[in-house]
């Protein structure tokens, strides 16, 4: 198995920032919640850009259109 390394601090490869991607993560941040990829010296975080791109992601075209991205209402704060 090749394994390509994007975050060495944590051992994160291309492919789990991939697979992080295809389950709705579309930004470095978010990524980062994901699997800490960025959160340390932060080297990575210029990779993890290039490998998530400007495609198609439902997150990101909810914001686009300045739409919520919740559906649900959420309860008033007491």
């Amino acid at each position: 198995m090749n394994r390509v390394f994007v975050c060495s601090c944590f051992g994160v490869t291309e492919e789990q920032v991939k697979s992080h991607a295809e389950a709705g993560a579309c930004t470095p941040r978010q990524i980062a919640s994901a699997c800490k990829a960025g959160t340390d010296c932060g080297g990575c975080v210029r990779r993890i850009q290039a490998l998530l791109g400007r495609g198609a992601c439902p997150r990101r075209d909810l914001a686009d259109r300045a739409e919520p991205s919740l559906t649900a209402k959420l309860p008033e704060a007491a």
